[in-house]
């Protein structure tokens, strides 16, 4: 099977990339998750008005490094006059693709839709796409999308017709979450839309999206959709080395869990960046609740979930360090239950100033 491992002029190492969740994927997220593998990366989504206002809140969030590269910045709104400019902004801050969010499940905000409300206002999709084609004619840019707004024939029509008009206006690839907007994040993803896609598509780079929370589940959604590149959302909080894991996988070589060595080089990396983008302050509240997601691999989770529960500065971070991850030896894979806990991060890609 050959996969298109590029968006627009854009070449991919391999066909996994970190998709954005809001309340995670900084940019230090991100650079812990190139360092293990990941040739591609997008931030939550931010909402259009929110970087027009600018701020220290919107800095932080689009934070980005030499090291930070191939990166989408990704954006939420619903009127063009705001899309386009913020989407200037975005790209102006050196992002190699800006992404616009038509997927995530928002509820109307004083009868404007945004999100994947734009399944049931295509119009008001179709002036968005237009009008940020416009204001940044030459760069490189995709849409998110979910597989349509319910389960009524025309919301799958609505579907297609975004994705026609975006590949009319030069759109470099779309993604597609396998839930409803209805559904938000219940239920199971449904990836026949995927490979109706592809067929439908078949010389565009189309992303999946749902459902992906281990390297066995991104290499199965590759092989049975036939999608170009796999977005992994929660299946990456706390796991950076599913990238690399489910790229040995496609090559038919085995996998191991993380070493007790390799979780503790990740986790003081990870604090480390995250004081970079945060100061220390913040990120000792931001990484508390990765430190539980990374607690899944150590041989004794639960009292290192509960260790890493009550940290708040670098100090309690190295201590629990410290204390649980300074003797060698092999890592474990996460229970069954987990994935459970995953789910509980929520939604892939909501951000800054929205509700989902």
């Amino acid at each position: 099977m050959i996969f298109r491992m590029r968006i627009g002029s854009i070449e991919l190492r391999r066909p996994f990339c970190q998709a954005g969740l809001a309340g995670y994927s900084d940019r230090a997220m991100r650079i812990v998750a190139r360092r293990r593998g990941c040739s591609y990366a997008v931030t939550e989504a931010m909402l259009d008005t929110v970087m027009l206002m600018g701020g220290r809140g919107l800095a932080n969030a689009i934070d980005t490094s030499d090291e930070d590269h191939p990166v989408a910045g990704q954006i939420i709104g619903s009127e063009p006059s705001t899309m386009a400019p913020a989407a200037r902004l975005m790209h102006d801050a050196g992002f190699d693709v800006v992404d616009l969010n038509f997927a995530c499940p928002v509820k109307k905000i004083k009868n404007k839709a945004r999100g994947g409300h734009m399944l049931r206002d295509v119009p008001r999709g179709h002036a968005i796409l237009r009008a940020v084609r416009k204001m940044l004619p030459d760069a490189t840019l995709t849409v998110s999308l979910r597989r349509a707004f319910d389960d009524a024939p025309e919301s799958k029509d609505a579907l297609f017709e975004l994705i026609d008009e975006m590949w009319q206006l030069g759109y470099a690839a779309v993604r597609v979450h396998g839930r409803t907007v209805e559904q938000k994040y219940a239920g199971r993803a449904d990836w026949s839309i995927l490979r109706e896609l592809k067929r439908r598509y078949p010389d565009r780079t189309i992303v999946g999206s749902g459902d992906v929370f281990t390297a066995e589940d991104a290499v199965r959604m590759l092989r049975e959709t036939g999608v170009d590149v796999v977005w992994i959302a929660r299946g990456a909080i706390g796991n950076p080395w599913i990238f690399e894991q489910a790229s040995r996988l496609m090559e038919g070589r085995p996998i191991d869990p993380p070493t007790i060595a390799q979780q503790r080089e990740a986790l003081r990396e990870h604090f480390e960046l995250a004081m970079e983008v945060h100061g220390e302050e913040l990120a000792g509240r931001r990484m508390r609740k990765m430190g539980i997601k990374y607690a899944r691999w150590h041989p004794d989770a639960r009292a290192v979930k509960q260790a890493f529960i009550s940290t708040a500065s670098l100090r309690d971070w190295n201590r629990v360090i410290d204390h649980h991850y300074s003797a060698e030896g092999p890592g474990v894979w996460p229970a069954e239950d987990a994935v459970d806990e995953v789910n509980a991060a929520g939604a892939d890609g909501c951000g800054i100033g929205t509700d989902a």
